[in-house]
């Protein structure tokens, strides 16, 4: 007989190989966004349109394999099409100006700042450790830009902080979601409108090769929609601290992809940059951590 339960252990292996994979394939998102603008095998627009499209056939053809009982589906949202519309649109571009790394640090550091931000102005007040870690991670931002030999191009950063915003609030959406795969599919289905207009708007300027294409649907198809299907799986057995905390991991494999793939060399400035922004986060998500904690045994 087959048990109906899990054990602790095969549950922990498939949390651990979900998360994982989930972030293998948010890391993989910018080494191909990099690497088709970088090798001209693509334009921008036409990596988001493709990214956009594949995603949104990729998830309708998992609908059709998992369909649900009851009538009511949740739909997602156009707020949440919009912004999935935005963050890939701005990922695209900025990756015409910026490494690997340096986008996903940038990147996954405004997500988290962002998300902080917001849970700050519902009432969740920070606390000493907090700030600091706010501050540090604040200074490393300030530090990344400033102006010099190494510093990131100015637009590249704002257009993926842009970027970041627009992930922070999408993902922000879909912590209202009961039925996470429905809604993350039509959300890619909105954002074809959009797709639509930015096509019409870069047609003459558009190109891309074969390669470009491959690599498009691939960020697309694979590691965007199964990705966030993984994510979802394993959020169910992570919890909001653990979910923060692992993401951080995001940029550093960025980083080895960029120096494996791209043949990208780390800066001293990136380097020191993400030591002082990620450890500023992860005091951020620890210090709540165990605020709430010591709150609760109180």
């Amino acid at each position: 007989m087959i048990s109906l339960t899990q054990s602790p252990s095969t549950l922990l292996l498939k949390t651990v190989s979900y998360t994982l994979l989930a972030l293998i394939a948010f890391a993989a998102n910018s080494v191909l966004c990099r690497y088709a603008l970088e090798h001209n095998a693509i334009d921008a627009s036409s990596f988001t349109s493709l990214r956009l499209a594949s995603g949104a056939l990729v998830l309708i053809f998992m609908i059709s394999l998992h369909r649900q009982a009851h009538s009511e589906r949740s739909k997602g949202s156009w707020l949440a099409g919009l912004m999935l519309f935005t963050y890939a649109c701005s990922f695209s571009f900025a990756y015409n100006l910026l490494g690997a790394a340096m986008g996903a640090l940038i990147l996954f550091g405004v997500v988290q700042i962002s998300m902080i931000g917001f849970s700050s102005l519902s009432g969740n007040r920070l606390h000493f450790i907090e700030w600091f870690g706010v501050v540090i991670a604040f200074i490393g931002f300030i530090y990344l830009v400033l102006p010099g030999l190494s510093a990131p191009p100015f637009l590249g950063v704002i257009l993926m902080m842009l970027s970041g915003f627009a992930w922070a609030v999408y993902s922000l959406k879909g912590q209202q979601s009961s039925q996470a795969l429905m809604d993350t599919a039509y959300n890619f289905l909105r954002t074809l409108p959009f797709v639509a207009v930015l096509t019409l708007l870069t047609f003459e300027t558009a190109h891309f090769s074969f390669e470009g294409i491959l690599l498009a649907i691939a960020s697309g198809g694979i590691t965007s929609a199964l990705g966030y299907i993984l994510w979802y799986r394993a959020l169910r057995d992570l919890s909001s601290t653990q979910a923060a905390v692992v993401q951080l991991l995001v940029p550093v494999i960025t980083a080895l992809g960029g120096i494996f793939f791209l043949s990208e060399i780390l800066s001293t400035r990136l380097i020191i940059a993400s030591i002082l922004i990620l450890g500023g986060i992860l005091c951020v998500i620890l210090g709540r951590y165990y605020f709430l904690t010591l709150r609760l045994r109180a």
